[in-house]
């Protein structure tokens, strides 16, 4: 077996455990699994930590619930970085136990923790895929449970993280309304 087959079994292994489910499966397997579609499609030529960071996007990201953060803003923003060190921390084990060196180890970590958006090519790459997830398969169950206001306010700050390749993208293969078009137009 191979490393990358390795550390993507490991991952699938851990999100496996995930109580929550989605579609008969647990949402974070088939999270994980959405995000290597996508990955493939968009990248094909994607690298190893990349493949890696995108699968292990959301790694037992049930073991800290949001709710056991405080609500609003900082709360959230505290919950966010907390899980995102934590991906990256049980990704780096999950590759160290697959034999990738210190320099992949960092690399897939620095694009789970975000490190360099908009000027690193793979965190860029793995915010375009985890935005094109959102939209083709998460968008439309949170459209019908929030208002237009919140709805729109999600996907201007989608928009913004994606490169300008992600964003023209978008608007090629999504049929998304006037409105929310727009957005990926700025």
């Amino acid at each position: 077996m191979m490393k990358l087959d390795i550390a993507l079994t490991a991952i699938d292994t851990a999100n496996a455990a995930d109580p929550n489910q989605e579609d008969g499966k647990p949402a974070a397997l088939l999270y994980g699994q959405r995000m290597s579609e996508e990955l493939d499609r968009l990248y094909p030529e994607a690298t190893d930590p990349l493949k890696i960071a995108a699968r292990g996007q959301h790694i037992e990201r049930w073991i800290t619930p949001r709710q056991s953060y405080p609500d609003g803003k900082a709360g959230y923003h505290a919950w966010r970085r907390d899980q995102a060190r934590h991906h990256a921390d049980r990704v780096g084990e999950i590759m160290a136990s697959a034999g990738y060196s210190p320099e992949e180890i960092e690399a897939a970590a620095k694009m789970l923790r975000k490190e360099g958006l908009k000027r690193d090519a793979d965190v860029q790459a793995l915010e375009n895929v985890i935005c094109f997830v959102f939209l083709k398969w998460y968008f439309a169950p949170f459209a019908a449970k929030h208002e237009d206001g919140k709805v729109l306010d999600i996907v201007q700050k989608t928009a913004r993280k994606m490169s300008e390749e992600g964003r023209a993208r978008v608007l090629a293969e999504f049929d998304l309304p006037k409105q929310l078009a727009e957005a990926f137009r700025d």
